[in-house]
């Protein structure tokens, strides 16, 4: 027995020249988000240096260190890596190495935006429930709406901007960090008299 899963993400606000652009259509991920197996971008060695090529996973290390291997790099970016077991996600714009095999990459088919979908996916509380694959069998299979390309694209635009400021920020955050350390380095330290 196949269990369906809907998404609702049909939005409470619109960006006022859309509103008569018509109801977002529902789509399975699959049918905007073609995937690609890392078998031919799976790195050799785990011996990861601090510099080269990074090597990804798609959970919360993301970055697992780099590697000075130049065959087998994924070039064909922007790209969303995908866990095929535990169904995290990243957006990635930039060169680099596979991890593992459980890995998809996902890309949008034509008349798609892939930082709007990577967007819709960060919103969805799949909850994996045992240790299987679940791009095909479960998640591609997931109901979102979508709306027209333009709008797709406007609202990947805001979302831009949103990240953006949110480095800044995290930034000016990490330089505070720095100064109170230094700060309480100098205040704190003892000096021999």
């Amino acid at each position: 027995m196949t269990t369906q899963h809907i998404y609702n993400n049909i939005p409470a606000l619109r960006f006022p020249d859309f509103l008569n652009d018509g109801e977002w259509e529902v789509k399975r991920l699959g049918d905007c988000l073609q995937y690609e197996q890392p078998q031919p971008y799976l790195v050799a060695t785990e011996k990861y240096k601090q510099t080269g090529i990074p090597v990804l996973t798609a959970g919360k290390t993301f970055i697992l260190g780099y590697t000075e291997e130049t065959f087998g790099v994924y070039e064909n970016i922007p790209v969303i890596i995908f866990d095929d077991f535990t169904t995290d996600s990243k957006y990635v714009d930039f060169p680099f190495k596979a991890k593992s095999s459980a890995m998809k990459m996902l890309r949008a088919k034509k008349g798609y935006d892939l930082k709007f979908l990577y967007g819709i996916m960060q919103m969805i509380g799949f909850q994996p429930q045992a240790h299987q694959r679940h791009w095909i069998s479960i998640y591609s299979k997931i109901e979102v709406a979508v709306p027209s390309l333009a709008e797709q694209r406007r609202i990947a635009a805001c979302l831009s901007a949103l990240d953006e400021m949110l480095a800044a920020t995290n930034g000016k955050l990490e330089q505070l960090k720095a100064y109170k350390k230094g700060l309480m380095q100098n205040l704190f330290n003892q000096r021999g008299g």
